[in-house]
């Protein structure tokens, strides 16, 4: 039996509508309902706004969906910590938005007398049930252990609360090939720009957003990456074509504030109108991936390491923590499995 249920006005009152292809059960059963009704110019049933109700057609009721008073001021005092701690804002909606989910599963009891069960008991109900990744349930994690750890004195032992195993995926990566014709699609020398400057220095999308154009030393053929992730500077070398498409561009746009500017002067390019911009020249590419920015990223550090380039060089460039997070490009480079012969061929 389909059915779906929504929430309505009817003569200013609040009333739940149900709507679902005429089956002879169903009507029996909503007739049994206090004070049904049925719409002939709509086409459904609508019922009485109860708890019931809503409970009975799987409504989510509004308090549901918000933290307890408690755990909105704690949210705020979490939010501020960060702040303090100079995290990045990305980071801080990150933890917050996780937290958030995390208070509103447990809105009915005190912050104080949430225990290491409970946090089994969330992952278990609420995780697993909803089928939620391993990624986002490890988000949630860092965000309690941080807060309990930062923010509150707690019955939680935060060292006893366990990580999920994540599952080991190799980075996506396009081919020179790919690259080349995704770079050569677009004939707007802006969107040529942005695409060639983000695969030619390995740049996250925000990096890449945030460059100015004193950042392009042109006489030192570097960039400079200030507070990328992490909160670090770096540079990376600058191509000699690239630099010349960054003099033409130059010419041609004249930014006055960001190296990529929005519609109005002195506005930042849009991370949405910089993806759009990707998804076209992927479209006049004629590539049947799903690719991403962050595809062009893990090509650049790809095609080093199959050039020969140290891997500890790559772990700079990138701007990588730990080199273990580099070291994943050597599952997906080929250069060595196309040397491998298989012994099928001395069959």
């Amino acid at each position: 039996m389909i059915w779906k249920a929504k929430l309505i006005k009817h003569h200013n009152v609040g009333r739940i509508a149900v709507e679902f292809e005429r089956d002879e059960e169903l009507i029996r059963r909503i007739k049994l309902i206090s004070d049904a009704r049925w719409n002939p110019q709509k086409k459904y049933w609508h019922i009485p706004d109860t708890f019931e109700n809503r409970e009975r057609f799987k409504i989510v009721q509004k308090e549901d969906t918000k933290p307890s008073e408690e755990g909105k001021e704690q949210l705020n005092q979490f939010i501020r910590c960060l702040s303090v701690q100079r995290y990045s804002p990305n980071t801080i909606k990150t933890y917050s938005d996780a937290l958030r989910s995390f208070f509103i599963f447990f809105r009915k009891k005190n912050i104080s007398e949430i225990t290491n069960d409970d946090v089994l008991y969330f992952n278990t109900e609420y995780i697993l049930k909803n089928n939620f990744s391993a990624s986002y349930q490890n988000q949630i994690t860092s965000a309690v252990k941080l807060y309990f750890k930062t923010v509150r004195e707690t019955k939680i032992e935060i060292e006893k609360i366990n990580r999920p195993k994540t599952p080991k995926v190799l980075p996506n990566v396009l081919s020179k090939e790919e690259v080349k014709l995704i770079l050569n699609a677009h004939l707007n020398i802006k969107h040529k720009t942005m695409l060639c400057l983000m695969y030619s220095c390995g740049l996250r999308r925000s990096e890449l957003l945030h460059l100015k154009s004193q950042d392009i030393n042109s006489k030192r053929n570097i960039v400079l990456i200030k507070q990328g992730k992490g909160k670090k500077d770096r540079m990376v070398p600058l191509s000699s074509k690239i630099l010349e498409l960054l003099r033409d561009y130059y010419k041609q746009y004249r930014p006055k504030t960001w190296l990529f500017e929005g519609k109005n002067i002195g506005e930042q390019y849009s991370e949405q109108s910089l993806q759009h911009v990707l998804k076209q020249a992927v479209v006049k590419a004629n590539i049947q991936k799903p690719v991403t920015l962050h595809w062009l990223r893990h090509s650049y550090a790809t095609h080093l390491l199959e050039s020969g380039t140290d891997l500890r060089y790559i772990q700079e460039l990138l701007g990588h923590n730990s080199s273990r997070t580099t070291e994943i490009y050597t599952h997906v480079s080929t250069k060595s499995l196309q040397q491998i012969k298989s012994p099928f061929d001395d069959l």
